[in-house]
């Protein structure tokens, strides 16, 4: 069955035996959404010019599968770096065929698998590969593990529910070097225990910690213990890993890091350029670039150190390098956040990659320099996204007649709404009668003053909006009180921001998808992959 996109407004979709009712929200009904990315959404047209490919447009993804010209020797080495890193993946084979494309996302190596976006990101790859395959392009997913990032406090934590659902957060500790990669980073202390507290009052919960506690098994870094977690939890989804921090992957992408370092001076102006078109078009640019600017790291030892232009050479806190010196250390060297996407499609014959908000800014800017180094751009889309919504919650927000915009207001927002709910019926029509008769007094003494004095009668118009303030006021005290006197009323408003909008974030960008899964079990992965609508761009409210 073909499911029709129905924009902001009730779906339904068909998910294994039984029909989910979905709301889909527009982009632009979320907290903080940029206007590049609700262009990129919803008015392509304007923001084209910063992009390869139309990310709605099935064929773009032909037209940029034919534009991979991937040279043999690089793919045969592709495979062999690969397979220490997914040993057995039936995928292998196929990504080692002359002409078969890839499906690119990505993310940081955070604890215990990252955000909820995490595992979106990873079943929209596989969801787009399988579609090229039924357009007859032999077309494989893969996850780029980033774990050259050396900023350890944004990897450190996991935020969980329990019972409660209220978010906790989990937080592992560790000790390492100054800009140190956080891929390599060794866990000293992984919170397990806390996380089976966490998970216990839930049926699954002992499946899911037993999975993470093996993936996170003692010494383990937190590339591999990533990895394996994902691996764990997306079995039955077939899906590629690749890690930059390898020395075969490194050495592959050396020739490309080698041209960017000989380059510049040149990429930088590129890059400059387009900030200045970006912001001249009411857009932002996602990373400042100036004349001192590197778009490399030099891996030295256990240290990502940063480097700065200046005069053709690159100067670190304690040494300087010429062009030459660094071009001849290309296989010790680390992309910037601009140069990690071009990197990535030297490395894999990338036809589509799946990317949040911050990546797709990312490559606004990045296409001023895939045509200095590559020639061409793959298809970047949008991954999909979820807001995982249980029978009670679902429930509730039927009962109170909750609207998103005003979950999106918090904990706060949620019980102002209810609480006027719980308001006697017979108290709101006396509010509203009393409020009808008083505007209506009011507009016949001002008719009368304005005859009378025009002055008094301004001078009233300035009182009227302070009375009906005093009238307003009294009815969100009754609210408040009403609310005040309904304890089971004030503990499902505190539920539903717990779940839905926990410490005023969007579910999937706050909690990881453990408590999830050991709440509704693994067949939830299943749910979660039917029901992405590769040609819907909203969010979805996935009743589960």
């Amino acid at each position: 069955m073909d499911l029709q996109h129905l924009p902001a407004s009730t779906a339904h979709l068909l998910t294994l035996d039984r029909l989910l009712e979905s709301a889909c929200l527009r982009q632009t009904q979320l907290p903080h959404a940029t206007r590049l990315f609700e262009d990129f959404t919803y008015h392509f047209d304007r923001v084209a010019r910063f992009y390869g490919h139309r990310p709605d447009d099935p064929e773009a993804m032909r037209e940029a599968a034919a534009q991979i010209d991937f040279p043999d020797d690089r793919r045969s080495a592709l495979v062999e770096a690969l397979r220490h890193q997914n040993p057995g993946s039936p995928l292998l084979d196929e990504l080692g065929a002359r002409g078969t494309v890839t499906v690119v996302t990505g993310q940081q190596v955070g604890l215990f698998s990252g955000p909820c976006y995490t595992i979106y990101k990873a079943l929209t790859a596989i969801r787009v590969a399988g579609r090229l395959r039924d357009m007859g392009i032999r077309a494989v997913p893969v996850f780029w593990l980033a774990t050259e990032d050396h900023d350890f406090a944004e990897v450190d934590h996991a935020y969980v529910f329990g019972d409660s659902h209220q978010p906790e957060c989990l937080r592992a500790s560790a000790a390492p070097a100054p800009q140190q990669p956080v891929g390599g980073i060794r866990l000293r202390d992984v919170p397990l225990v806390e996380l089976k507290q966490a998970l216990e009052s839930f049926p699954f919960g002992d499946t899911v910690y037993r999975q993470v506690a093996a993936a996170y098994a003692p010494g383990q870094s937190m590339g591999v213990a990533f990895r394996e977690l994902l691996k764990s939890l997306l079995a039955g989804h077939e899906l590629l890993f690749i890690d930059p921090l390898d020395e075969h992957i490194r050495r592959l992408g050396a020739p490309l890091l080698r041209r960017a370092v000989e380059s510049a001076h040149d990429l930088r102006e590129r890059l400059m350029e387009r900030n200045t078109e970006l912001l001249a078009a009411g857009y932002h640019a996602q990373v400042h670039i100036e004349a001192q600017t590197s778009l490399v790291f030099l891996l030295d030892g256990n240290r990502r150190v940063t480097l700065r232009s200046q005069n053709g050479d690159y100067l670190a806190k304690d040494a300087r390098y010429s062009t030459a010196e660094l071009a001849a250390r290309a296989d010790r060297l680390s992309p910037n956040a601009l140069l990690r996407p071009v990197m990535q499609d030297y490395l894999l014959p990338t036809a589509a990659y799946i990317g949040g908000p911050a990546e797709l800014a990312y490559f606004a800017q990045a296409q001023a320099i895939y045509r200095e180094l590559l020639g061409r751009m793959p298809v970047v889309m949008h991954r999909a996204g979820f807001t995982l919504v249980d029978s009670r919650a679902q429930n509730l927000l039927t009962r109170y007649e909750l609207p998103w915009p005003v979950v999106f207001e918090g904990e706060d927002g949620i019980r102002e709404h209810i609480a006027k709910r719980l308001v006697p019926p017979e108290l709101v029509q006396s509010a509203a009668a009393t409020r009808q008769d008083v505007e209506s007094a009011l507009d016949r003494y001002s008719g009368d003053l304005e005859h009378f004095d025009p002055t008094l009668a301004a001078a009233l118009g300035k009182s009227r909006k302070k009375i009906l303030y005093q009238l307003a006021k009294i009815e969100r005290k009754s609210a408040r009180e009403a609310m005040r006197r309904n304890d089971r009323a004030a503990a499902e408003a505190h539920f539903l921001a717990g779940l839905l909008y926990p410490n005023k974030h969007l579910q999937e960008r706050l909690y990881t998808i453990l408590p999830f899964l050991a709440k509704h079990g693994p067949d939830l992965i299943g749910t979660i992959y039917d029901g992405i609508q590769l040609d819907c761009p909203d969010h979805q409210i996935l009743v589960v």
